[in-house]
């Protein structure tokens, strides 16, 4: 009797780990790996974590046990979405990056499909995190901001600068036109 509570134990313990790392992500993609070979999934979880991500596998009533302790959307954690074969992707620094990175992957595969997951608190549907997977990179989006702002003032400096030069034209052809 006693290797059973050791392995609820153990079981509980794991819960406890997992319910931490999902209440520390950004972000959390539940992924059907169905198909995945052994080096494909090497693959990802390499390409993973470089963005910052990783991905494990864990038995789907464990997952939702961590996911309610977690206090994931029930939507999530729902039997239509911990289903068959899953693995958990799970986003420490930046919430998008593993998830551009998974649509990029499932798209050249077709083996890791993405089932529904939690960004930044929110519940996405596939259709959500397939639409995030398509937004550009975090370092483009900056760009494009600064972009935007920088727009305006360099619209300004050239209008100014213009207006010097042409004071500049006016006075040089008027001290041109005395000397003469």
């Amino acid at each position: 009797m006693t290797p059973k509570a050791e392995i609820k134990q153990e079981k509980k313990d794991y819960i406890n780990s997992m319910a931490d790392e999902f209440k520390s992500a950004t972000s959390a993609v539940f992924i059907d790996y169905t198909g995945m070979g052994v080096q494909l999934q090497q693959d990802l979880k390499a390409k993973l974590r470089e963005s910052g991500g990783k991905m494990f596998v864990a038995k789907n009533t464990l997952i939702k046990l961590a996911g309610e302790k977690a206090e994931f959307p029930q939507d999530s954690i729902s039997d239509e979405n911990l289903s068959g074969q899953t693995a958990i992707v799970l986003g420490t620094d930046d919430p998008v990056s593993p998830i551009q990175i998974l649509g990029k992957f499932s798209t050249e595969n077709e083996t890791a499909k993405m089932r529904a997951g939690i960004v930044e608190g929110v519940f996405q549907n596939a259709d959500g995190l397939l639409r995030i997977s398509k937004l550009p990179g975090k370092d483009v989006l900056y760009a494009q901001v600064v972009g935007s702002v920088a727009a305006p003032m360099y619209g300004l400096v050239g209008t100014l600068q213009g207006n010097l030069n042409k004071l500049v034209w006016i006075l040089k052809a008027k001290v041109e036109q005395d000397q003469s």
